[in-house]
């Protein structure tokens, strides 16, 4: 129509007659359903490399497709002080590189999958191909096998994480967004919002690991607060 090559838009005709797509949310576990989840999943008797994937999402509530596509090279040698998986920017929804602070349960799990795939390129390979990653079906059908068809997903997972850490109040919004890798709505703040949080992240991340424990093994009592106040030295690179 701006170049004259058209006088009229017909689908302006169209306005109000089609519905708009709704998005789905993704079924999301309660703060009050963990603990019955965690035992659940201790009982897992699938395969190992299976309950180790999730075992490592579970500690770090990142997308699927980044544990799926998870590659050594990531990883910083898991005997520093303080460990960390660089996720490329690559492999990132929004395009832009996550520094993911591991907490001692995260590299626990990763010393022991080390032992079944350390000489392969991918951290979580597929079964039948070494070279492609462990297919989502494998992870959701994991949930399926504990009884959690339709009440929980991979993704929701995320959902759960932001809810607790959030309601918890221990911890900055911000720092909140940026280990789950979102975009900051507001644009003018975006612009100018650089900052990583990464020594609070790994605090929160500690905090997280602990927490879930703590759900799995109800007689075992932590103090958040002081949690919180752990000093903490951080490696500047």
């Amino acid at each position: 129509i701006l170049t004259g090559i058209c006088k009229h838009n017909p689908a302006s005709d169209l306005s109000g007659a089609l519905t708009p797509s709704v998005k789905k949310k993704m079924a999301a576990l309660r703060h009050d359903e963990l603990p019955e989840f965690l035992r659940k999943f201790e009982d897992y008797d699938g395969r190992l490399l299976t309950k180790l994937a999730w075992r490592l999402m579970l500690y770090t509530f990142v997308r699927t497709v980044e544990v799926q596509k998870a590659e050594w090279s990531e990883f910083s040698s898991l005997e520093v002080e303080n460990p960390t998986w660089t996720i490329p920017a690559e492999r990132m929804k929004m395009k832009r590189e996550l520094i993911v602070p591991l907490s001692p349960q995260a590299v626990e799990v990763l010393l022991e999958v080390e032992k079944l795939t350390g000489n392969q390129k991918l951290v979580f390979p597929n079964q039948n191909n070494p070279n492609k990653p462990m297919s989502e079906n494998t992870l959701l059908f994991a949930l399926y096998r504990m009884g959690y068809h339709s009440r929980a997903t991979t993704h929701g997972w995320r959902a759960s994480a932001s809810t607790i850490l959030n309601e918890s109040g221990l911890w900055h919004p911000d720092a909140i967004q940026r280990q789950l890798a979102h975009a900051e709505n507001n644009k003018i703040r975006a612009a100018y919002n650089r900052a990583e949080y990464l020594l609070e992240r790994r605090r929160m991340m500690n905090w997280w690991a602990d927490h879930l424990d703590s759900l799995r093994e109800p007689a075992k009592v932590i103090n958040l607060q002081e949690r919180k106040k752990e000093p903490l030295r951080e490696i500047i690179h």
